[in-house]
């Protein structure tokens, strides 16, 4: 009631707040032959049609065919320069495909440049300050991206944003396949940084150039947390930088979007390094076992063994390699060698023992022969008395036999005890094992000591440019999706 209140004074003396130069041909047509019962009906539909977006349509002549607004740049003047805002945010990093050295992310991108030819009061209009246009009827930059290997199958954005002050805003969200040279040295604790940049196919920047004006000094800290990553890696940084690189004679300005990821460490950790750690302290106790035995040298074979086992997983879970052999690799080759030495120490050892055990048996057996000899020399003289002989000489001889036996046995005794003197005091070449032995153990456990703490060092590092303080994921905010 209160609309159509408004409406009647205009209506009765003939008046209508639109501009009357604005009415189209059909519209003077239709109010030239009004009547008395007709001017409400046609001075409230040209109040409608104002206030409608194909007014503005109509105005600018926006169609699909127009070369005014679709084959060239939107300037007046050739001379001026188009300027293009270009902002990415990254929704998703789907995957990193290491085999093809590729990531596979899902982004929105918003360009913003000024067309020239557009321009309107939203007074005019009722308070019309944008409207939504097919992508067909206007001009839009050639951009794209650089490490792009294979477009988004999914149809962009058909609709393009169009402001009362001439600046047309487009946004698409796409899921891109970028190559990304991944370097695994550092594997499982790497850093891999991927660039998304944009760039023009056929301006230079004396006709277009391309601007970020997002605040450089930005953390993106709230964008990374809604980053939604795979189970394998977390987003560390966002960085926007602007290069200026010349291609084929002419400069052209492109926005390059660094991403810096780091790998989920922990489940590599637990099912390799740790085992392999884990291997080196038992093969280290292995030389507290007993040089006699052959438990050892068993022992120290079925954990290298083990070690090669390892080997062969890790020829599973390890992606392929850069030119540089990663950290892991080497470290697995160190155990083995190591332990492959020991082995070798060992089986040397256990051969000096043997050897010096040999030559005490040899040296035993030679003895007890010399006086089981003499001995029976003594029995075969022939001047030596018989028992059954009554010549009172023969008595004599009698009591020095006896003698004599009680002699050769407490010679016995003797020979028996120094044997067992000698048994017990180690020979030369087991006091020359024993010697190996105590001064590779020594190298060894510092070698281990020194090899793992400068190894790791260099192995597990923060770098000094990118800071991921969160090494496990917590945030309620980030989740993980399973590929």
């Amino acid at each position: 009631m209160m609309i159509q209140a408004l409406f009647f004074p205009f209506v009765l003396t003939g008046e209508t707040t639109s501009n009357p130069n604005l009415h189209d041909h059909e519209d003077n047509q239709f109010t030239s032959n009004r009547t008395s019962d007709l001017v409400l009906e046609t001075h409230f539909g040209a109040f409608l049609y104002e206030c409608s977006w194909e007014f503005i349509l109509k105005k600018f002549d926006l169609r699909e065919n127009n070369e005014k607004y679709t084959v060239g740049r939107p300037v007046e003047d050739h001379h001026n320069v188009t300027f293009v805002d270009i902002e990415m945010d990254i929704f998703a990093i789907l995957d990193v495909r290491e085999t093809d050295q590729m990531l596979v992310s899902y982004i929105w991108v918003y360009w913003r440049w000024n067309n020239e030819h557009i321009h309107w009061d939203p007074d005019q209009f009722c308070e019309q300050a944008n409207i939504l246009v097919p992508t067909k009827f206007l001009w839009m930059p050639d951009l794209t991206i650089e490490e792009m290997t294979d477009r988004d199958k999914t149809a962009p954005s058909s609709l393009l944003k169009i402001r009362h002050d001439g600046w047309v805003e487009y946004r698409d969200g796409q899921v891109v396949d970028t190559s990304c040279s991944l370097d695994i040295t550092h594997f499982p604790f790497d850093y891999q940084f991927c660039d998304i940049s944009f760039k023009s196919i056929m301006h230079s920047d004396e006709e277009l150039l391309l601007v970020n004006n997002r605040n450089k000094t930005e953390s993106y800290e709230e964008i990374i947390e809604t980053i939604k990553t795979t189970a394998n890696w977390r987003v560390c940084s966002l960085k926007v930088n602007t290069k200026s690189v010349d291609y084929f004679g002419y400069n052209q300005t492109k926005i390059v979007y660094t991403i810096t990821l780091k790998r989920h460490s922990q489940q590599y950790v637990a099912n390799f390094v740790l085992p392999l750690l884990f291997f080196v302290c038992l093969d280290i106790a292995s030389l507290l076992l007993s040089e006699t035995g052959g438990e050892k040298i068993g022992f120290k074979v079925t954990i290298l063994l083990s070690v090669t086992v390892m080997q062969f997983i890790l020829n599973d879970i390890l992606p392929p390699s850069s030119d540089k052999i990663p950290f892991i690799v080497m470290f697995c080759v160190w155990i083995f060698t190591m332990m492959l030495l020991s082995l070798l120490v060992t089986i040397f050892v256990r051969y000096l023992i043997d050897k010096d055990q040999t030559c005490k048996v040899n040296k035993k057996h030679s003895r007890l022969q010399c006086c089981c000899t003499a001995e029976d020399a003594a029995k075969e003289d022939p001047s030596f008395p018989k028992e059954d002989c009554s010549d009172p000489k023969s008595e004599v001889f009698l009591v020095m036999e006896r003698v004599s036996e009680e002699l050769s046995e407490m010679r016995k005794s003797i020979t028996l005890l120094s044997n067992r003197t000698e048994d017990e005091k180690p020979g030369c070449w087991s006091r020359v094992a024993d010697i190996i032995n105590k001064v590779f153990t020594v190298a060894y456990i510092t070698t281990v000591i020194m090899f793992i703490k400068i190894f790791f060092e260099e192995w597990i590092y923060e770098h000094p440019y990118v800071k991921c303080h969160r090494d496990f994921p917590v945030s309620p905010n980030k989740q993980n999706i399973s590929i």
